[in-house]
């Protein structure tokens, strides 16, 4: 059942969430788009565009340059690829990313970014090109609700009142 597609944000999305390190980053339409390894595998692999240092004790920001687009009933749930987690005890900073159907619409066109903490007392450097998360589409059920539903105008933390 086909639920959902990744597509790229625009170049100017790409470059302004990417700052200073655009110059040393791949360009938006190079940038693979999130696909599993194996035919059993339930999540999608995203690459980091650019090298990203993950500071021993602290935390970066990695923009993906994707964005996905989903039926209203499902969500992207976004975790650190294991290996990164077990070799390096690399987690989320919010634990597990969450995706809303309606991300895709935002101001930001959706852009997935990925906040990475290292609790270790080493640097962490994953490569440009290396997998570094996996997104997983999964269900979701909702309550008997009667509206007064905020409309989603920004990124992160963009619902909250």
């Amino acid at each position: 059942m086909t639920i959902a597609r990744f597509t790229h944000v625009s170049p100017g999305q790409y470059a302004e969430a990417m700052g200073e390190r655009a110059a040393d980053a791949m360009r938006v339409e190079e940038i693979p788009l999130p696909k599993r390894a194996t035919a059993g595998s339930a999540g999608y692999d995203f690459v980091a565009p650019a090298e990203t240092v993950v500071p021993a004790g602290g935390s970066a920001l990695i923009p993906t340059g994707i964005r996905a687009e989903m039926e209203n009933g499902w969500v992207l749930m976004l975790f650190p690829r294991s290996s990164l987690g077990f070799r390096h005890g690399i987690r989320l900073s919010n634990t597990a990313g969450i995706i809303d159907s309606d991300y895709a619409f935002a101001k930001n066109e959706g852009h997935i970014m990925v906040k990475l903490r290292n609790p270790s007392e080493k640097d962490v450097v994953i490569g440009k090109g290396e997998r570094f998360c996996q997104g997983v589409f999964l269900p979701y059920g909702t309550t008997e609700e009667t509206g007064g539903f905020a409309t989603r105008d920004g990124g992160f933390g963009s619902t909250g009142k």
